[in-house]
């Protein structure tokens, strides 16, 4: 079967910086929605008309990955706002209750990238944002999408939302 919208493509995948240091390496197949928002749009390109077996590598710029990243979605807040076992890496889903912050994207995850004894360090930018990234894709498998995946334009909650763009991102504006 030809990969073309809508269907559903199993991939796996190796995601390297642009000096090739590994990022993230798919060994097990993950099911992706095809013509829908599971996939970056240059991925797709790079998958249309194609078959399982088929092989891509691909360069792809921050504008056309995670976007360009953005200072203005790093913000600083009270410590006391946050639980008290509050450490680098965790994530939170929008800023926190009793936040003085203004004009930050309230459905943006916020990942907590320092903590000092007064406040806490959030940063709204994907991880991959502002970074070139390798990617070397296999097609595992296509199949037909069913009619929930239709209606979803998603396989739903990937384990990877790895090569989905970030969370409220327009696709038009961040992602080319």
């Amino acid at each position: 079967m030809n990969i073309n919208a809508p269907c559903v493509v199993s991939l796996t995948w190796t995601l390297a910086d642009a000096q090739g240091q590994t990022i993230d390496e798919l060994a097990d197949p993950v099911e992706f929605f095809y013509g829908g928002d599971d996939l970056l749009p240059k991925v797709e390109e790079a998958l249309a008309g194609h078959e399982t077996g088929h092989e891509a590598w691909l360069h792809l710029e921050p504008e056309h990955a995670f976007g360009d990243y953005k200072p203005e979605l790093v913000c600083f807040e009270a410590r006391s706002l946050f639980p008290e076992q509050v450490e680098p890496g965790m994530a939170f889903e929008g800023l926190p209750e009793g936040s003085a912050t203004t004009g930050m994207p309230a459905d943006t995850v916020y990942m907590v990238t320092e903590v000092y004894p007064e406040h806490v360090v959030l940063d709204g930018n994907h991880p991959l944002a502002g970074i070139a990234l390798q990617l070397h894709i296999k097609v595992r498998d296509v199949r037909e999408a069913t009619e929930e995946e239709i209606e979803a334009g998603s396989v739903g909650d990937s384990v990877l939302a790895l090569l989905a763009p970030p969370p409220g991102a327009p696709r038009d504006e961040t992602l080319h």
